[in-house]
């Protein structure tokens, strides 16, 4: 039997079911006496589920509903012939993020498709709603041009970075949804191809592994969301840092990777160290109720070598972020080269 592209599954309403509001996106950092209003109006929009592969938005139809994600995955995807399983999915949505609000402010189509990746429950906030949250809650609102302005530089960065590299590269739109950097799966296509290119073309290629320190001493003091907060800080000095031709992915957890194509060592270890300067000097938030460090990283270095693949690669920064850790951290840590290793 096929599965029905068009009906979620309604399965309660939201004042039925225990969830914080701190753990959604749009309602971060908001006051108790804006979260209770934001309660009372949201407290009859329907839970659905959407089964995987079910379609939850459609690029051919208009939008007149967010859709926040509570538990499972939604992605851009597209679908194979018999219209049942997803292929190529490009961006995905976890939980405590939502999907439909450009289609929402506009009343335009939507700009893409998005299914479940796993079965999945949503929270469904009509467009009217969503405009009283607006009117209702500066934070809503901030909140709301925050993500806007973080998913519009996301797709003017993936722009640019096809513009420099040309069609060969037009599959780098894979991102983390949480941080925005491009993702694992990225990582693992494209950075053979890049290794590739930089040996046929005989020109330098550094990468620059990334450990933020006492990550998980962070989280267990402050909580996961202000642990968000602080890799959302890292991926934003990692951006801000980089010329259009490099790269930023996160490669696992609270570890990222910097590649930097037609860059030898030296140059590597001055963009290294000041990357490192910068993300100890980064705020990770502003409003709180007591003072927080700020979070430093430590940095490995490692350039391609003669007849290198991309493992070896990897596992040479990853050698050299141990001896920053090993260390004292908060510092940078250079590879040597493979004919200086005994």
């Amino acid at each position: 039997m096929l599965l029905d592209k068009t009906v979620l599954e309604r399965v309660n309403t939201f004042q039925h079911i225990e969830y914080p509001l701190e753990a959604i996106q749009l309602f971060r950092n908001i006051s108790d006496n804006n979260l209770g209003v934001i309660r009372h109006l949201i407290q009859d929009c329907d839970i659905v589920r959407a089964r995987a592969g079910q379609t939850v938005l459609d690029a051919s139809s208009a939008g007149s509903r967010l859709y926040i994600v509570l538990s499972g995955a939604l992605g851009v995807t597209m679908l194979n012939e018999d219209g049942n399983h997803l292929e190529n999915t490009i961006t995905q949505y976890l939980p405590g993020e939502c999907v439909g609000e450009i289609s929402v402010l506009d009343e335009e189509i939507h700009s893409a498709t998005v299914s479940a990746i796993h079965d999945s429950l949503l929270l469904v906030i009509e467009s009217s709603i969503v405009w009283q949250l607006i009117e209702e809650s500066n934070g809503v609102a901030r909140n709301l041009l925050q993500l806007l302005s973080f998913r519009i530089r996301a797709a003017n960065a993936q722009i640019r970075s096809r513009k420099k590299v040309g069609e060969f590269y037009r599959q780098l739109s894979m991102v983390d949804g949480l941080t925005g950097l491009h993702n694992r799966a990225w990582l693992n296509q494209q950075l053979p191809s890049l290794i590739q290119a930089a040996h046929g073309g005989n020109q330098p290629l550094s990468i620059v592994m990334v450990d933020l320190d006492h990550f998980k001493r962070f989280n267990d003091t402050y909580g996961h969301l202000r642990g968000d907060d602080a890799l959302q800080a890292a991926a934003k000095v990692l951006n801000s840092g980089l010329r259009p031709t490099d790269f930023a992915a996160r490669y696992g957890g609270e570890e990222m990777l910097v590649i930097l194509p037609e860059t030898d060592l030296q140059a590597a270890s001055i963009v290294a160290e000041r990357l490192c300067q910068r993300l100890r000097s980064a705020p990770v938030f502003t409003e709180s109720d007591k003072p927080l460090p700020h979070i430093t990283g430590s940095f490995g270095v490692a350039t391609l070598q003669e007849g290198e693949d991309f493992q070896k690669l990897l596992d040479r920064a990853d050698s050299a972020l141990y001896f920053a850790k090993q260390s004292g951290r908060n510092q940078v840590a250079c590879a040597p080269a493979l004919n200086n290793m005994n």
